[in-house]
């Protein structure tokens, strides 16, 4: 069991983090790129895809951001990492000459936040559930990770907060960010621009791989099934829909997300309830069709939170 814990851990490093933990920087699902020489200058981390007249999204290391301009300034969904503030800052710039006037953070991991302190310096106010501020201003032990987990700077926390639902009417858009209770965490909020119909799931959704469920910070299997089925009914055929890892996504592909982790549930708990412990489950391997959808998160490391979900203890 002493091995597993250490495995789940490191595979989970690269997801949650080290940043949200320690000062340390928190390691990246790809390696970093070689030194770019003196005559060809070095690639941006952050990139921009438009999705319409007025919504983007940024991508680059660390959870994805949705960025929406007009009249009334920017409403920005997520900041990644502190490293990346400045350079997020500049390339919302080239999109926009109105200021971010609002960040709202989906949950609490510094993948997500980390730049809160570079976007309340240029007037920005961070938003977030409840729960994301009770969790940046706490240490607790994370099993996962096998360490105690450190309460993240002040600086970081957000400073309007919300219980399960709140209504933003911002650049002519009716803006509703939604709690998911004990999902990805306990913290996790989705964003739906109504009017642009593009819905912003934060790491509720994990695009074409294996999703980290933060068991440790409230999350569950079952939760984050119920917030991709919340995403899934208010959406259309034409809904961009935002995940927090990987590419933009259709209704159709969350409607696959959606099949995918419900039958890691299934198999998992039927593993479970016939007695099986978690070793000989992740032995089994009732996971093998779904090899190619492992990145940063490996299958045993899935089993690991279904099984946990479930309310089993490591």
């Amino acid at each position: 069991m002493k091995h597993l814990l250490l495995a789940t851990a490191l595979i989970l490093a690269a997801c949650s983090g080290a940043e949200t933990a320690a000062n340390a920087p928190e390691p990246d699902p790809k390696p970093a790129p070689q030194a770019a020489s003196a005559e060809a200058p070095a690639k941006p981390n952050i990139t921009s895809q438009k999705l319409s007249e007025s919504m983007y999204m940024l991508l680059g290391p660390g959870g994805n951001i949705g960025v929406n301009i007009g009249a009334d300034g920017v409403y920005m969904i997520d900041d990644k990492f502190s490293r990346f503030g400045q350079e997020i800052i500049d390339v919302v710039a080239g999109l926009t000459d109105k200021p971010i006037t609002y960040v709202l953070n989906t949950h609490h991991h510094g993948d997500h936040t980390g730049a809160n302190a570079e976007m309340r310096d240029v007037g920005a106010t961070v938003v977030a559930h409840n729960n994301v501020r009770a969790r940046m201003g706490i240490s607790y032990m994370n099993k996962a990770f096998g360490r105690e987990q450190a309460a993240r700077d002040v600086s970081l926390w957000p400073v309007l907060t919300f219980s399960d639902e709140m209504t933003f009417w911002f650049n002519g858009e009716e803006v509703k960010a939604i709690h998911m209770p004990a999902a990805h965490t306990d913290g996790d909020a989705i964003v739906h621009f109504v009017q642009s119909n593009v819905v912003h799931m934060g790491d509720n959704y994990f695009r074409d791989m294996l999703p980290f469920v933060d068991v440790d910070s409230g999350g569950t299997l079952q939760g984050m099934i119920k917030a991709q089925q919340m995403a899934y009914d208010m959406s259309d055929d034409n809904t961009k829909i935002i995940p927090g890892h990987g590419a933009l996504a259709t209704k159709a592909d969350l409607g696959e997300s959606i099949q995918r982790l419900q039958a890691i549930h299934d198999r998992v708990k039927a593993r479970k309830d016939a007695g099986e412990s978690l070793e000989a489950i992740i032995a089994a391997d009732p996971l093998a069709d779904m090899t190619e959808l492992e990145a940063f998160i490996k299958k045993p490391a899935m089993i690991t939170a279904a099984w946990r979900s479930l309310g089993g203890d490591i």
